[in-house]
């Protein structure tokens, strides 16, 4: 019989179960009012949300190795944004591989339409029971987490594994 690798401790369970569902309960808010308030998704406001701190251009690449989604996910929701109006695709100048993405003054002005209720959701669900040093703390303590995490390359550089026949 082989030794099975230890599990979690209860804090550690404890500690990743609230996390996660602190996650999906905010996530399924974000969601909500995204949807309500201007019909696009987290992803595709995160999107534009990108675009528009970018100062409106990024290439596909630098899309994808700030948003956690797969590659086939995110051309998928880049083609409903273009669909709708709200950013357009094209080859860059500097690189002719690189696809450049473009918000549009359309994608712009829903980014800005649905921005104060995000900020409000965020407020209300993540930052009200807070105080300035939980928030300090939370966000050195998710900074450190998420760079562990990224400590590998972006998925975007990744060698895509081929199916098996």
């Amino acid at each position: 019989m082989t030794d099975s690798p230890p599990g979690l401790d209860p804090a550690q369970i404890e500690a990743y179960f609230a996390l996660m569902e602190a996650v999906g309960l905010l996530e399924h808010q974000v969601e909500q009012h995204l949807r309500a308030d201007g019909g696009i998704s987290y992803v595709q406001f995160q999107l534009l949300a990108r675009l528009a701190a970018a100062d409106g251009q990024l290439t596909m690449t630098q899309l994808a190795d700030g948003v956690v989604y797969s590659r086939s996910g995110l051309t998928y929701q880049a083609g409903l944004l273009e669909k709708a109006g709200l950013i357009t695709r094209g080859t860059s100048a500097d690189d002719e591989r690189a696809t450049l993405v473009t918000i549009t003054d359309a994608g712009l002005a829903l980014f800005r339409k649905v921005l104060p209720g995000h900020v409000q959701v965020v407020r209300r669900q993540l930052l009200a029971p807070l105080s300035d040093q939980d928030l300090h703390d939370l966000g050195d303590i998710m900074t450190r987490v998420r760079d562990h995490m990224r400590n590998e390359p972006p998925r975007s550089a990744a060698p895509r594994k081929r199916r098996q026949r």
